[in-house]
């Protein structure tokens, strides 16, 4: 008989100790989910989720507000995302506030924060449509990292076969080889090269000085008394034709 009551009592308190963990559970899932508090519907259209899932985390200014009650694909650039917040939390959030989807630390799980609004922005009606920001697509920087990675290598490998095509250039000319390579290892090239360029020099020189002479001739040639007259009637005639010109121009 005594076996037997400690039995009950066994199992009475297991029982009841095993309800008790239950409710327990139920509360702390009910708390994160916010089934005991009063809520409001939210939305937000994405063009993708990236890994965002049914149960995430809905947090404003880093503190967890409420879940995605739904994702649901409306068509193929429209992902129609369902939130649910505590309504309280509503007085904060405004039409112009937005809503990203991020990760929890390095490599969490996906959740969505929203962001603070304008001060003058009016708020944000129950069931109203959140302003989205679309998360990256690591596709897309991918593919366009591996394009970036393959011009960058075409770069290199056009700079190797330039620096190649200057070094056979280079010892050519060192060399001796092609008229480049000669000009600057001949040397009976190079005395030719200087020879002309000194004659070309005594050239200008003597063309200076000859064009000196003539103008002193022709200076000397208009104070000679028998040439004077004819040189004082070339300026009279210059100085005349001077001025009819610019008469026509002035008529």
């Amino acid at each position: 008989m005594f076996i037997q009551n400690s039995q009950k009592i066994k199992t009475g308190i297991f029982v009841v100790v095993g309800l008790v963990v239950f409710l327990l559970i139920i509360f702390i899932i009910g708390n994160q989910k916010n089934l005991f508090k009063r809520t409001v519907t939210l939305f937000i259209n994405y063009k993708t989720v990236a890994g965002l899932q049914e149960g995430s985390y809905v947090r404003f200014a880093g503190i967890n507000i409420g879940t995605v009650n739904l994702i649901e694909l409306k068509n193929d650039t429209c992902v129609r995302v369902e939130i649910v917040v505590q309504k309280k939390i509503l007085h904060f959030i405004k039409k112009d506030s937005k809503a990203s989807i991020v990760s929890d630390g390095l490599m969490g799980d996906k959740l969505i924060q929203i962001s603070h609004g304008e001060l003058s922005s009016s708020l944000i009606a129950e069931k109203g449509t959140l302003n989205a920001v679309d998360p990256f697509d690591m596709n897309t920087i991918t593919s366009k990292a591996e394009k970036i990675g393959m011009r960058v290598e075409n770069v290199v490998n056009n700079i190797d076969t330039l620096s190649g095509q200057l070094v056979a250039i280079f010892s050519k000319v060192n060399n001796g080889k092609g008229t480049l390579g000669k000009l600057i290892n001949d040397e009976k090239i190079a005395n030719d090269l200087a020879s002309t360029v000194n004659s070309a020099k005594n050239t200008a020189t003597k063309l200076d000085k000859a064009a000196i002479g003539l103008n002193e001739n022709m200076e000397a040639a208009k104070s000679n008394f028998l040439l004077k007259g004819y040189f004082n009637k070339k300026e009279r005639k210059r100085k005349a034709d001077s001025i009819a010109n610019s008469k026509k121009i002035k008529n």
